[in-house]
C-alpha cells in the first residue's frame, strides 16, 4: 500500500464539522481549539504572504502556521530550533535514555486529572532519578536530566510516559565529575520499586486534599475507602521503568532529541488513506518483535478524531522540563 498524501488537517476538515457538532457536549475548549488551528494551518485563513523572485518575477504565496503545539505540521520546525538551544548544552559524556510509566488504571485517573498527575508524572520521576544517583551504593552524584511528556501508544491510545534523557554521571560531594560505570546507568529494579513508592504516596496525599476530579466510570473513587481500595493492588504490581543502552555520541542524542521532543500523537507520514471505510495509519504494536511489530490498522474517522484528541494537555503546561 502506497503512502497517500494525506495529512490529518484533511481528515479534520473532511469529518470535522458534522463530529464536532454531534460531539459539542463531550468536547473541551482545548480540543475544539486544536482541531481549528490544525484546519486552518497554512491556509489563506491565517492569512500569509508573497515572495518574489527577483530574477523572473515568479510569485510564491506562503501562508502563515498555526504554531499549535498539537499540529503535524509545525513542530518539525518547533524541534529545530529547540535542538540548535540545546546543542550548547550537551556535555562529552555517555547519554541514557529511561522511560518511566504509568500503570493502566492510574493512566485512566491521570485523564482526567491531566494536570496534576502529568505534573506528578515528571517530578516523581526526576525525584526518583536524582535520590538512586545520590545514594553512594549507586552513583554518589547529583545529576540532571531532560524528561519530554508524551500521552499516547503507537496506536493513540492514551499512555502517558515521561522519557528522560541523562547524562551517565553527575558531580561528586567534592565537585568532581564522577561517571556511572560503562554501559550501565542505574538499576531498573530499584527505580521501578521507588517509582511507584513514591508516586502512590503522592496520589493519596492528593486525594486527600481533595485536588483530584472522578466522572463517569471512576466517581466511586472520591469516595475515601473506595479509593483506598483502587490503590492497594497497585502497590503490588510492577511498574515498567526501562534504561536503554548510552547513545552513540552526543551527535546521536540529538539525533533522537530531534524525534522525541516536539513529537505530536501521530505524523502526518504515518497516514495511509482516508475512505468510506475510515483512517488507515501505520502502527507499531511493541509486544510483537521485529518486522511483526509493523502493522497497519484502520479506525472510523470518528474514532481516530477522539483518539488524537485524547492527547490535548492543558494549556500552560510544560512537556518538556529539565532537572538537576
Amino acid at each position: 500500500m502506497g503512502r497517500a498524501a494525506l495529512e490529518v488537517a484533511d481528515i479534520f476538515r473532511t469529518h470535522g464539522p458534522a463530529w464536532r457538532q454531534a460531539q459539542h457536549d463531550h468536547l473541551s475548549l482545548g480540543q475544539l481549539k486544536v482541531m481549528s488551528a490544525i484546519e486552518q494551518c497554512r491556509s489563506a485563513a491565517l492569512g500569509g504572504h508573497v515572495l518574489r523572485c527577483e530574477g523572473c518575477g515568479t510569485d510564491l504565496i506562503a501562508y502563515n502556521s498555526c504554531r499549535n503545539r498539537h499540529c503535524p505540521k509545525c513542530q518539525s520546525r518547533a524541534a529545530q530550533r529547540w535542538l540548535q538551544a540545546r546543542q550548547a548544552d550537551l556535555l562529552p559524556v555517555d547519554y541514557y535514555h529511561v522511560v518511566f510509566t504509568l500503570p493502566a488504571p492510574i493512566a485512566e485517573v491521570a485523564y482526567q486529572n491531566k494536570a496534576a498527575l502529568y505534573a506528578l508524572l515528571f517530578d516523581v520521576a526526576a525525584e526518583v532519578l536524582m535520590t538512586i544517583a545520590a545514594d553512594p551504593k549507586h552513583l554518589g552524584a547529583r545529576i540532571g536530566a531532560t524528561f519530554v511528556l508524551h500521552t499516547w501508544g503507537s496506536a493513540l491510545t492514551h499512555h502517558p510516559h515521561v522519557h528522560g534523557i541523562v547524562p551517565g554521571g553527575g558531580l561528586a560531594p567534592d565537585g568532581t565529575w564522577r561517571a556511572c560505570r560503562s554501559g550501565f546507568f542505574l538499576p531498573v529494579r530499584v527505580l521501578s520499586r521507588l517509582f511507584r513508592r513514591r508516586f502512590l504516596e503522592a496520589l493519596q496525599h492528593l486525594h486527600e486534599s481533595g485536588r483530584l476530579r472522578f466522572f463517569g466510570d471512576l466517581a466511586a473513587l472520591a469516595e475515601v475507602r473506595a479509593f483506598a481500595q483502587w490503590l492497594a493492588p497497585l502497590r503490588r504490581t510492577e511498574w515498567v521503568v526501562y534504561a536503554k543502552r548510552p547513545f552513540a555520541g552526543p551527535a546521536a542524542v540529538l539525533a533522537y532529541l530531534s524525534r522525541y521532543t516536539h513529537r505530536v500523537a501521530i505524523s502526518n507520514s504515518r497516514l495511509l488513506g482516508m475512505d468510506e471505510r475510515g483512517v488507515t495509519f501505520r502502527w507499531k504494536d511493541y509486544r510483537a518483535r521485529g518486522s511483526a511489530r509493523r502493522k497497519v490498522m484502520t479506525l472510523s474517522s470518528a474514532e481516530f478524531m477522539r483518539r488524537f484528541l485524547l492527547h490535548v494537555l492543558p494549556g500552560g503546561l510544560h512537556r518538556i522540563r529539565h532537572y538537576g
